[in-house]
């Protein structure tokens, strides 16, 4: 059963049991269980008070989100329940272990007296989904706790621990032992039960909310934070005018194009790791021991996300001064850490100890995994993949970082290539969550699950991408930029191009993005695609700009300057040469208005990524959301390029690419079979997740 129930020594358990968090979900029956359950144990006439407690490894994990997307009114159910277990004429404890998140945490708001074991941790994070706690918890969690101290967890969302709690007033009382004993214990002396909604509204409201709405406020979360602020700022109206305000508001706000995104990245952030077709059997290899052949930038930040991970890591480069360089940013980088306190000293010595150096291959012949991170050319890769597989173990799994090259080609340059898999780390490696785990069309599906254990192992989120010129990320990045580049001839300036698409919510503009990657890198990638796709042409103003030696920050200078070798400030130089440019292929330049900007930039995502789709490159459209909301600093309330498709409408999207296939360079918008299918059906890219 998934609310059970039982007496002991004069008080009613009733203990919750739905799945893995104990989810409050409303659409399966759980909550109106709870509920009935519940009114069992306040009309039995041998039970002096009531204990709800959680089965399992935690108490509650919230409201179940599913039952977001599904008839809004059923929320009331909740609420209702809540304020029957604050209404209780028995004392109600809450008994709590492991966590008590969003509307776990609102129900045992509403309950009388809370006890929790030591080590629990408490939480609402709706703010991270668009929300507010629409539970009660705006208005009961201040009245208990303090205006200021509440603010902070609702528009934080971040834990604290029962400790913390217990100095806030969040719980009374943290135990060792188990949470329903100790309970029971209090139900056997006089209970000082609070019935939390009735307490008085703190005297720190006025200047907690001043602060608050003082406070800025970047967008991201949609309305959620002023939304929360408001909320709170009505305690002095009383509860039930409280309560009703916040379901209305919970309400806007569940359906707004912020709130839908940033579930969609949640959902989709969990989803990813799912592979379809993979048998059920196979087992993921372990990992423990990993070699990395290469010293450079790109190695050295690999080589920190997995000493962070706790494996033990064995770098291979030939050249003495970039081992030397790599081994000095590592103890830098790790120092660093120590200096502000995110890990102590014995965790960096034993970061420091697990990393060793090595000048030739031989050094890998045991380790379990090794990550190929050299030059972006294939006979360099073919160098170092011929002699690993004269070395290393049968059993190791070879991963190639590159972001572009042919893998297949790749896997055919050692005997077994079932054992090559992609593991395209984007920088820096360290700090960046995206993995983009790339299948060869022989690698053995125990090679790709250990792939993707890997990639959770060290902290990171693994897509599955099929093998193509720049997988799913950099695929879809060229065409976007083939638009950013066709913009500036036409009449953009990369400083217009970049504030309209950050305005947007991108964490950076695409000429800003290229001068931090590197402008030779883009060059490099054009000169081999054009030679390959002739007929596919790029415009010629971004070769000037990396023909007079300007590749980024790495030079000092690309689209912007960077006299600080970090900021970025525009140059007349580059807009005289962009503007020339246009003049010097007989082009008038006109004005192009951000909307101009926008459309192109996302149509050209959207319908990459519909081509990617079809040709079974990526599994899902949310695999693609996922790659550009971690990898290319997309804005997660937007959800990803695929979702914001649907949020316009499959049927426009085919209009407006259409229609752009009608104008200058029109070839590059032609519309993509899949897209033009699901739009001729009105479907959607959200049927496509499964």
């Amino acid at each position: 059963m998934p609310v059970s129930i039982s007496r002991l020594h004069g008080a009613v358990v009733l203990r919750l049991s739905n799945g893995a968090v104990n989810a409050l979900s409303i659409g399966n029956g759980f909550v109106a269980e709870l509920r009935s359950a519940f009114e069992e144990a306040v009309s039995d006439p041998t039970s002096e008070a009531i204990i709800i407690a959680g089965e399992g490894r935690m108490f509650c994990g919230g409201a179940d989100i599913s039952d977001f997307d599904g008839d809004h009114a059923q929320f009331a159910q909740l609420r209702d329940t809540l304020l029957l277990i604050e209404n209780s004429p028995k004392p109600v404890i809450i008994a709590i272990h492991g966590m008590a998140l969003g509307g776990g945490l609102e129900l045992a708001l509403a309950g009388h007296v809370r006890v929790a074991q030591k080590g629990a941790k408490f939480a609402l994070p709706e703010i991270s989904l668009g929300l507010l706690p629409g539970a009660g918890g705006t208005q009961r969690l201040p009245r208990l706790i303090g205006a200021r101290a509440a603010l902070g967890m609702m528009l934080s969302g971040k834990p604290m621990s029962a400790d913390e709690a217990l100095a806030l007033g969040l719980i009374d009382e943290v135990i060792e032992g188990d949470p329903i004993e100790a309970a029971l214990s209090l139900a056997t002396r006089t209970i000082s039960a609070r019935n939390t909604g009735a307490l008085p509204v703190p005297e720190d409201l006025p200047d907690a909310v001043h602060m608050a709405r003082a406070e800025p406020d970047d967008g991201r979360r949609g309305g959620a934070v002023a939304a929360v602020i408001d909320c709170v700022a009505a305690l002095p109206e009383g509860l039930e005018a409280g309560l009703a305000l916040e379901a209305r508001v919970f309400e806007q706000l569940i359906l707004s194009e912020a709130s839908r995104g940033l579930r969609h990245a949640f959902f989709g952030e969990r989803q990813v790791a799912r592979i379809p077709g993979l048998p059920k059997d196979v087992s993921p290899r372990s990992i423990a021991s990993v070699g990395i052949v290469g010293g450079g930038l790109m190695g050295t930040g690999i080589a920190l996300a997995l000493l962070n991970a706790g494996m033990t890591v064995t770098m291979v480069e030939a050249r003495p001064e970039a081992l030397e360089k790599a081994q000095a940013n590592i103890r830098k980088t790790i120092q660093r850490d120590v200096d502000k306190r995110r890990i102590d000293t014995a965790t960096a010595d034993r970061r420091v100890a697990a990393f060793s150096q090595a000048p030739d291959i031989d050094a890998l012949s045991d380790v379990d995994l090794v990550i190929e991170a050299v030059f972006e050319d294939m006979s360099a890769k073919k160098a170092v993949f011929s002699a690993l597989d004269a070395v290393v173990r049968p059993d190791t799994i070879l991963a190639s970082n590159t972001s572009t090259l042919d893998l297949d080609e790749i896997a055919s340059f050692v005997r077994d290539p079932s054992r090559v898999v992609g593991l395209h780390f984007f920088s820096p490696a360290n700090v960046m969550r995206l993995l983009e785990v790339v299948r060869g069309e022989k690698t053995a599906p125990d090679v790709l699950a250990t792939a993707l254990s890997f990639s959770k192992a060290i902290g990171k989120i693994g897509v599955v991408s099929g093998v193509c010129d720049g997988f799913i990320g950099n695929r879809i990045f060229e065409e976007y930029l083939r638009q950013v580049y066709f913009l500036l001839e036409e009449g953009a300036l990369p400083q217009q191009i970049d504030a309209a698409l950050e305005r947007w919510g991108m964490a950076m503009g695409p000429c800003r993005t290229m001068d931090l990657v590197g402008q030779d890198i883009g060059w490099a990638i054009r000169k081999r695609r054009t030679a390959q796709f002739p007929d596919q042409p790029y415009s010629g103003v971004i070769d000037r700009i990396c023909e007079i030696g300007r590749f980024g920050q790495k030079t000092g200078a690309g689209f912007y300057l960077y006299r600080d070798g970090r900021t970025a400030e525009v140059d007349p130089a580059i807009d005289k040469l962009v503007v020339d440019y246009s003049a010097e292929i007989g082009l008038t330049r006109r004005e192009i208005g951000d909307g101009e900007i926008l459309s192109r930039c996302l149509l050209a995502m959207i319908n990459e990524g519909a081509r990617i789709l079809g040709e079974g490159i990526a599994y899902r459209p949310v695999d693609i959301d996922v790659v550009y909301l971690h990898g290319y600093g997309f804005p997660r309330d937007r959800g990803g390029p695929m979702f914001q498709a649907d949020i316009q409408s499959l049927p426009l999207v085919l209009d407006q690419v259409s229609a752009f296939g009608q104008a200058r360079n029109g070839w590059a918008f032609t519309p993509a079979p899949l897209l033009e299918t699901l739009a001729g059906e009105r479907g959607s890219f959200e049927q496509l997740n499964g």
